[in-house]
């Protein structure tokens, strides 16, 4: 029997309290179901370790991680540390290094939740992001630091390979769960290289799917979009910067931040996989029992579904949804007045019914 290796990173702020809920729910579904069998270790990489090393981890942490399964990642980052440095220093090297091209995000209202917009709606869409180059590349600079004439230079990067591959893994993922149509989210109009060159590569893929309709939108057009007619989207592909803000406002109609997942995945498998909450470390409720671990628990979920157990997925999906039409166990993000550690055991006692 396979025995699933995920390394657990808590990072810093809230990481932790909802790494603990992501966990018990882990470890629940381990004693019900005998045919799935893990095994986790912890590594604190976080600004603590910065502190005191001078590195976000160890030299060798690619090393450690490769041989792991998948990683469970919390969040990262404090004031003590200058904002950019978790993420390039952490976050950067592990998408980068493990090819983990693909940025997975359901943009989902569950069931019990209530979308920010007026009218209700049935939101239920994806949102498929290059992950490894584009607009997030360090190539570039700055010169004349200080002076009147200062300058900065930051260069997007964009490839064919880079670009077929995430279009190909889009268009695939609309085919095999039967979705009708794939939407492009551009900026040719204006960004006259690197976005026609994206529009160019999706366009022929595109037409290697006949039976998905494929449409373009402009990224300004597509925001707008998402607050009118969010119920006429599938599956939004997009580069890297237009991906992250696309999502952020996708999740603040579904919900908010407090439960919004990610996944970045290496389709093939020759790395590990990462499945991270989108919210921030937020430093100033940490430890408090305040923070909602339901972004945490549907990261969780999508990485069991990466393990190829989409049965287990969707019933700690289910059982999220159980918690929130219920109403009794909220934290205060949702209006209620329940703990982390309270929500966290709502969803496993809810989760045990459902095994």
């Amino acid at each position: 029997m396979k025995v699933y290796k995920v390394a657990v990173l808590p990072g810093d702020g809230i990481g932790p309290d909802v790494m603990k809920e992501a966990l018990k729910v882990l470890k629940t579904l381990s004693e019900i179901d005998s045919t799935f069998t893990y095994e986790t270790t912890e590594f604190n990489w976080n600004t603590d370790h910065y502190v005191k090393h001078g590195l976000m981890m160890p030299e060798n942490g690619l090393e450690q991680l490769e041989e792991f399964d998948s990683i469970l990642f919390g969040a990262v980052g404090d004031s003590r540390v200058p904002e950019h440095i978790p993420i390039w220093e952490l976050i950067m090297p592990i998408r980068k290094n493990f090819q983990q091209y693909i940025n997975f995000r359901p943009i989902k209202l569950l069931k019990g939740l209530e979308t920010r917009l007026k009218q209700e709606r049935d939101i239920d869409f994806v949102i498929i992001r290059e992950n490894a180059e584009g607009e997030y590349s360090t190539a570039g600079g700055k010169m004349y630091q200080g002076e009147s004439r200062e300058l900065a230079v930051q260069n997007t990067i964009m490839t064919r390979e880079g670009i077929s591959r995430v279009a190909a893994y889009a268009f695939q993922y609309a085919k095999e769960h039967q979705l009708r149509k794939v939407t492009n989210a551009t900026k040719s109009n204006a960004i006259i290289h690197t976005m026609k060159l994206w529009d160019k590569v999706v366009e022929e893929i595109a037409n290697d799917f006949e039976a998905i309709s494929y449409e373009k939108y402009y990224v300004d057009a597509i925001a707008a979009l998402f607050v009118e007619s969010p119920e006429n989207f599938q599956l939004v592909l997009a580069s890297n910067l237009f991906g992250d803000i696309l999502s952020d406002l996708g999740s603040a109609i579904a919900g908010g931040l407090g439960v919004a997942p990610s996944a970045n995945i290496n389709p093939n498998g020759e790395f590990p996989s990462m499945f991270e909450p989108v919210h921030g470390s937020a430093p100033d409720i940490a430890g408090k029992g305040v923070a909602n671990p339901i972004a945490q628990i549907w990261s969780l979920a999508l990485m069991l579904q990466n393990f190829g157990r989409s049965d287990l997925h969707d019933k700690v999906l289910f059982s999220i949804e159980d918690v929130l039409e219920e109403k009794k166990t909220l934290t205060p993000d949702m209006g209620g007045k329940a703990t982390t550690g309270q929500v966290g055991d709502a969803i496993v006692n809810k989760l045990k019914k459902r095994m």
